[in-house]
């Protein structure tokens, strides 16, 4: 069961900032190797440019960086599949909000949606459970897919 595209929105984005961190340490390595920055601003012995040294620390960081960010992808997108199921009560429809509190799905979603509900008949109900229904509306006579 993949997700879909909404719920890898977050874990792009959390890719993204740590990408964009690791970028940065990989930044300051290098203006620390070039520039010498503990030399300039606190006055430590100067030291030469070591381009082999900071090579493999970029190289060292960029492998590790991938594997977390991979990791983090991986678990950010299993996290909000999850989140995104909604345990259903077989026989009642109500919806599990704590493991000891049930909510009706009509009050969940006008709660979080800010919506009204109204009510009609698909075609397939009215085929199925109301087939007179059908036969009439064919006629012109009656609209059932009106509201309460």
């Amino acid at each position: 069961m993949a997700p879909s595209v909404p719920h890898n929105l977050i874990a792009k984005k959390v890719a993204w900032y740590e990408t964009g961190a690791i970028v940065f340490v990989i930044a300051l390595i290098w203006f620390d190797e070039i520039l010498d920055i503990p030399h300039v601003v606190l006055g430590g012995a100067a030291t030469p440019i070591n381009w082999r040294e900071s090579i493999f620390e970029s190289i060292v960081i960029a492998v590790v960086a991938v594997l977390i960010i991979r990791h983090t992808y991986k678990l950010l997108t299993r996290v909000s599949y999850l989140e995104s199921i909604l345990p259903v009560c077989a026989s009642c429809k109500k919806i599990r909000i704590d493991p000891e509190f049930w909510e009706g799905i009509r009050e969940i979603i006008q709660e979080r949606s800010k919506r009204e509900f109204i009510h009609g008949i698909c075609p397939d109900c009215i085929e199925k459970y109301y087939p007179e229904l059908r036969k009439e509306s064919k006629g012109g006579t009656n609209d059932t897919s009106g509201t309460e």
